[in-house]
């Protein structure tokens, strides 16, 4: 968010929390409004703050339609509030006085997963090779390489199998 930080959310670990807070203070936030991934935990952020964005859109709560990088900068130029994933977020270059206001809360876990296709349904699928990668993705290797993914010296990407 910007560094004026209008909600008054810096430091603050609990994201429903400050989503009530950018509410209450009508303060601008920028959703992805994609239906992805990240949009998705943000809408189910909203629902647990009890909070419905929708009814203000066009207002304070903004949608974008677009990817998180086009979405980041739409924040900027508006010096509005918004949320990121980590990786886009330290590799995102426009960052202007904005800073990372809230994190730190488990409910802001977005996890990635990898799924075999189904041979049945599509027969075309290479299922061995498929299932190669799945297998190296979750070996002891494959996630030494996931953890040691950094961009200016930050891990974008924190592996979990077997957990």
């Amino acid at each position: 968010g910007p560094k004026t930080d209008p909600a008054h959310i810096a430091g603050m670990t609990d994201a429903v929390a400050a989503l009530q807070k950018i509410a209450a203070a009508h303060a601008k936030f920028a959703s992805r409004g994609d239906n992805s991934g990240t949009n998705k935990k943000e809408i189910w952020l909203w629902q647990q703050s009890k909070v419905d964005p929708a009814k203000s859109s066009g207002d304070w709560y903004r949608e974008t339609g677009s990817g998180m990088g086009a979405t980041l900068n739409t924040a900027v130029g508006m010096g509005a509030y918004t949320m990121s994933d980590r990786a886009t977020w330290i590799s995102f270059k426009n960052k202007a006085n904005f800073r990372v206001l809230t994190e730190h809360d488990p409910k802001l876990f977005n996890q990635y997963g990898v799924i075999l296709v189904n041979p049945a349904k599509y027969p075309q699928v290479k299922v061995k090779q498929g299932q190669a990668f799945i297998d190296w993705l979750l070996s002891p290797s494959g996630q030494q390489l996931i953890a040691s993914y950094k961009v200016g010296g930050k891990q974008l990407f924190f592996p979990n199998a077997g957990k």
